[in-house]
Order: structure tokens, then sequence, then C-alpha cells
């Protein structure tokens, strides 16, 4: 990166906490275009910045973020945290990470595992790269076929972290599933997130969902999983990557579940990634490709659940409007012969978590009357999984239970055909 790049992107991350997201996307942009911009780094040398936005030119050094304990600390979701422009810089290929409210997880977090559960490790490789994975194994699997849901994690998270602030493991003890953690690398994204906002991390059969999709398959093809039962969820990152392998995947996962993440393919660079944060990503009718590159023309969008909390600083909890307006729009464009081509019938309910968090849960019906859709907007929630355990990072034990919920319509929405084990 010549100087003329490097003080361009050190400005842009000043002003993120300086002046706010939409002047920093314009110094980048000018930036691109070989305007010249001051040297931040030179102006401000004792600044701090909410978060190491370099695209895909660097990330900040993990082990060099402030302690826990700090005023500033890193999040473990989905993308950036706080430092200076003291703290050490490495160059990396796809450096993304997320604006931080909480401490980073300890690496070795304890998770839920029952006795006569296991929490076995493993590892997958294809031509698009190397990733490890967890799967739990429940104490009551005695040779029988199970479903199989597969938990996406938020950046800088692991699978024991991730499987503990989202007790996904004692649901699999009590509604008898496997459970897949996907482990993202830190050589693809130095905070661990998932690469959602890669045009290349976006398609069937390449890049990260070639992966994903593998691990899958890996599973139902060495376990006795129930091939009309497979589930994708996940967090932030990891909800907006659940978000691709549905779009993508239709024929391998039965429904899908979005936790504060975003609609399919809304970004394919930073700028585009920062904004559909910050303010929303396009429209359906405005989206650059409104289709889904590599997935077949006519394959229905697999039922969803999508959770949001109303005051998501991170990610703006119209992406979750965006999620459903997303999927309406492609089923009733590609969806010549499925029920769902019809704008669906909404049911809106509402409740209040005792001593915790009120909601809204809309319903959308086809025209069969089946649920296809539930939106859940968490009022007073953030960017966390709501109702998760605080043995985890990241989420927010007085919303309503997510993870149980998901459990709940993944299990009321088998495929109606078996995919294809591979």
């Amino acid at each position: 990166m010549n100087e003329a790049m490097r003080a361009g992107m050190l400005e842009a991350t000043r002003l993120i906490r300086a002046r706010g997201l939409a002047e920093a996307t314009v110094t980048i942009q000018r930036t691109l275009r070989g305007i010249v911009v001051p040297d931040a780094a030179a102006d401000s040398p004792g600044s701090t910045t909410d978060a190491p936005i370099e695209g895909t030119f660097r990330v900040i050094d993990p082990d060099s973020l402030p302690s826990p304990g700090s005023a500033d600390v890193r999040e473990g979701r989905a993308y950036g945290p706080p430092t200076s422009f003291r703290t050490p810089w490495r160059p990396h290929r796809r450096g993304y990470s997320e604006p931080a409210s909480r401490p980073a997880p300890a690496p070795d977090r304890a998770c839920d595992v029952v006795p006569g559960g296991r929490f076995l490790t493993g590892s997958y490789t294809n031509q698009a790269g190397a990733r490890t994975y967890k799967l739990y194994i429940p104490s009551g699997y005695h040779g029988q076929t199970l479903p199989l849901v597969v938990m996406l994690h938020g950046c800088t998270q692991t699978p024991d972290d991730f499987a503990a602030g989202t007790r996904m493991n004692v649901l699999a003890e009590e509604h008898q599933c496997f459970v897949l953690y996907p482990a993202q690398a830190p050589a693809a994204n130095g905070s661990k997130c998932w690469n959602w906002f890669n045009a290349a991390d976006q398609r069937r059969d390449q890049g990260e969902p070639s992966i994903i999709a593998g691990i899958t398959r890996r599973i139902i093809g060495t376990y006795p999983v129930d091939a009309r039962r497979v589930y994708v969820a996940g967090l932030s990152a990891g909800g907006a990557m659940a978000a691709i392998m549905g779009m993508t995947y239709t024929d391998l996962y039965a429904a899908v579940g979005i936790h504060s993440g975003l609609p399919y393919a809304v970004a394919h660079d930073l700028p585009s990634a920062l904004t559909a944060m910050k303010e929303g990503g396009p429209t359906p009718g405005r989206q650059r490709d409104a289709g889904v590159p590599g997935a077949e023309r006519c394959s229905p969008v697999v039922p969803t659940i999508v959770f949001h909390g109303d005051r998501d600083t991170k990610v703006h909890p119209r992406n979750g409007d965006q999620v459903i307006a997303q999927w309406t729009t492609i089923n009733a464009r590609d969806g010549a012969h499925n029920k769902a081509r019809v704008d669906p019938q909404v049911t809106v309910r509402r409740g209040q978590v005792p001593d915790g968090h009120a909601y809204t849960r809309a319903i959308y019906h086809d025209a069969s009357g089946q649920a296809i859709l539930e939106q859940w907007s968490v009022h007073g929630a953030g960017h966390a999984w709501s109702g998760g355990s605080s043995s985890g990072s990241y989420t927010d034990p007085k919303g309503p239970d997510a993870a149980k919920e998901m459990i709940r319509f993944f299990y009321e929405h088998p495929r109606r055909e078996a995919a294809e084990r591979t």
C-alpha cells in the first residue's frame, strides 16, 4: 500500500469515531480515486477509533488490543474492535472486523457438555481452503437418525464460546440433534469473521460457502443425519453467512436462522459493507444482483427466522426487515410454482420476557397457511444473542430465547424432499 492510500485509510478510521460513518465512507472513496487526504496519524497521534476497517488491506493484530478491563475493548461478533493509531498493524489479505462493546471471549471458554455427550473436533479441506469444526453429539445418541443444526459464530468467537453463549448444546440434549460449529480461520480473517462481504464468498461451490457446505455434507455422510432436517443459523457476520448458505444451498438446508445479520449479497466490498451495516442494505429492487449466483433459477428460498435488537448500533435493525423483503422478492420472481410467490399474510404478536425485554413477533404465512417466515424484533436489545447465557460472550439474557425459538421453527420445517446425501 502506498503512503497516500495508507494516510487515507487511517483518516477514514479516525472519522468513524469523530464524525460518523458517512464522512469515513466519503474519505475512502476519495482515497480510492487518488485524492490526497490529511495524514491522520500525524495530526492526531493519540486519538482512538472504533474499528480497524482496512477492508482487504490490513487488520489489527488481536494480540495488541487493549485488555478487557480497559476503556477500549473488542467485541466478539461481527465488525471491529476499537484501538488507537499507535496499535501495530500487520498485512492481511481479508482484513475485516467489527466495532466493539464487550471483552473478547477467553480462547478456551467452557461450554455445555452433558455427561455422556461428546464435543468432537475435526477439520475439512477443499479447493477453497481448510477449516476446523466442532460437532456436538448428544448423550441420547445411540445410532439413530437425528437432525443437524449448523451454527456460524461471530467475529473473534470460537465454537466453544458460541456454544456456551447460545446454549445450543443443551437444546441438542433436549431435542436430540447434532450441532455443528464450523470455525473461521485467523488466516482467512484476522478477527475470525466469516467473509460475508466478499463477492467471492457469496456464491455456491466457491469460497467459504463451499467449505461450510462441505463440512455439512461430511457430517451427513459420516453420521445418520436426517437429510430432511438440516439447518443453518448464525450471529452477525455468521448470520450474514447463514443468509448466504440459505440462498445458495436450498437443496441442503431446510431452514435458516439469522441473528443480527444482513441480507444476501448487500455488500461486495468495504464501502458497501460499511453502508449496509450502518444504514441497512439496498432494497431488493436496487440490489446489484437480485438473483442468486450458482443456485437453481427456480429454487425457492428456504423458510427463515430472523432475530434483531431494535437498539443495535453495529448492524442497523433495518437489515432484519430487508432479509424478509429479500426473501419475498426472490420467491415472487423465481418461484413460478411456489406457493410463497404471492404476498404472504402476516400475523403480529407482542410479548414481554419477565424482568426482560419486550418483543414483536411477525409470522408470515404462504397461500396454504404454512408459516414460512418469522421476524422477532427485540425492543431495547443491542447487538447480542437474545436470551443467551452469560457464560458465553456477546449475549443478552433479558431477551426471548433465540436458540429455543430457532429450534422450534426448524423442527416445524423439514424439507419436503430429502437432499442428496453426498
